[in-house]
């Protein structure tokens, strides 16, 4: 999960800077998709909202809590329910070598498809950070993506697709719970240590 986590979120907050020739890769519409996620562990389900006017993004940590971005802000955190909430700030810094990598990223279009009973087209990505697919709908819904990055795969595949209006406070801190940092600025993953 840390892995895939980490992988997900530095090719997301790299997304204002990729080249021309790609496909939309933030989604221009509120929508909510649930993946079947596949790499190291055994395949699981996780559930991504977006909610498009304020670039922000949900994800459900399935037996841990979930995880907000803020790709306005340049910024996200975890909320671990244990079992009252816990926020961790996510170190953007350790994202930032995967980002700078994805600004020369190349895309190559491969051709149309559907998954999830959704169109959507193929495309290939190369950087010196790794490689991979991706389909990818024209309103900019990730639908599955394939890759390899630091001896790693894994990949994720849509099983459900709803449109409609997400619930900005959803994408909030909570109100009053406490915060944790990560020891030595790693994802999550690792246990964390109390804040002092």
């Amino acid at each position: 999960m840390r892995s895939l986590f980490g992988a997900m979120m530095a090719f997301t907050l790299s997304l204002p800077a990729l080249a021309q020739e790609a496909p939309r890769l933030f989604p221009s519409r509120d929508v909510a998709v649930t993946y079947r996620v596949s790499g190291a562990g055994p395949m699981q389900e996780v559930t991504m909202a977006w909610a498009a006017a304020a670039r922000l993004m949900r994800i459900e940590l399935p037996g841990m809590g979930y995880t907000i971005a803020d790709f306005a802000g340049q910024k996200g955190f975890m909320v671990m329910q244990m079992p009252q909430p816990m926020v961790m700030d996510i170190p953007m810094a350790q994202a930032a070598a995967h980002m700078r990598a994805l600004e020369t990223a190349r895309f190559t279009r491969l051709g149309a498809d559907r998954v999830a009973g959704i169109a959507c087209t193929n495309w290939r990505h190369e950087s010196s950070q790794g490689s991979g697919t991706g389909c990818f709908t024209d309103d900019g819904v990730m639908l599955r993506s394939q890759g390899a990055a630091q001896g790693m795969q894994g990949g994720l595949e849509a099983l459900n697709v709803t449109y409609g209006a997400q619930d900005v406070a959803r994408f909030q801190r909570p109100a009053g719970a406490p915060s944790m940092q990560m020891p030595g600025g790693v994802l999550p993953g690792s246990p964390p240590a109390a804040k002092k």
